[in-house]
């Protein structure tokens, strides 16, 4: 992927969402344009339907979710063929309806997972793809705050810090690689690839990002829209902080992780 791809790609992400959470989006799209997707697609949380309205140049055929607020607003983005509101542990389609189960950041928030890995499994086809990523065990404890306080010995209040970005970020599972590839082989997956990404320095302009995030709060709260004047001269600062990290997100310490799986016939 050249750097005119990769500018493009942070930029439709920037210029619509609040720099810490774009910046996060913006590497996951990256990933998701190397890996084909056969229909029909399920997207197992698809929340405001924001990430699938830029990361994809076609609509994705279904989109899950259990909130309603977001789903109106995904609504208005028409990323979807069709948006279901329910539940990951109860998907209200037939076995094997689907050839591809997609979920980007959402499993992290899903406190009984295997529910929801069964279901996944079923809807699939044999030999369908189970395509997601998440925030691994290193998210918490490679955050600033908390290395900052552990440094300086007050390891116990970096702990708890770790545990409330964790609390704030809504983070059910913050779990190693091998729990996740326990859990898709316990649900009848086969890991077809897996890597880490987001390094320790990238997690650090996340997390600063969210206090300085409050004004795109208010905007849209105001507005309506999470960046009120989208130009390049206004994201300068937040563009210099996260371009460096879109040419190489792969890391061996990075806090999240992808997994391509593949359902076993």
């Amino acid at each position: 992927m050249d750097s005119h791809e990769l500018d493009e790609i942070l930029w439709r992400h920037l210029s619509s969402l609040p720099y810490f959470r774009g910046f996060l989006r913006a590497v996951e799209d990256r990933f998701y344009q190397e890996i084909p997707l056969a229909p029909p697609v399920l997207d197992l949380g698809s929340g405001d339907g924001h990430f699938a309205s830029v990361a994809f140049d076609h609509r994705l055929d279904v989109g899950l979710d259990p909130w309603s607020a977001p789903m109106k607003e995904a609504q208005g983005r028409g990323a979807y063929r069709l948006l279901v509101l329910g539940e990951g542990a109860a998907i209200p389609f037939a076995d094997g309806f689907f050839a591809t189960v997609t979920s980007t950041s959402v499993l992290e928030h899903i406190s009984d997972l295997d529910p929801v890995f069964q279901e996944v499994a079923r809807v699939l086809k044999p030999g369908g793809k189970f395509v997601f990523c998440v925030p691994n065990h290193r998210f918490p404890e490679e955050l600033w705050g908390r290395r900052f306080l552990t440094k300086i010995g007050l390891r116990g209040l970096g702990a708890a810090y770790g545990r409330f970005f964790n609390r704030i970020a809504r983070h059910a599972h913050t779990d190693s690689p091998d729990i996740w590839q326990r859990r898709l082989n316990q649900a009848g997956f086969e890991l077809l690839d897996t890597w880490d990404y987001f390094p320790p320095k990238a997690l650090y302009v996340l997390e600063w990002g969210h206090p300085l995030g409050l004004p795109s709060l208010i905007t849209k709260k105001v507005f309506g829209r999470w960046v009120l004047v989208p130009r390049r001269w206004t994201l300068a600062l937040p563009w210099r902080w996260t371009r460096k990290f879109m040419d190489d997100p792969k890391s061996p310490d990075g806090v999240c992780s992808f997994f391509i799986a593949r359902r076993r016939a």
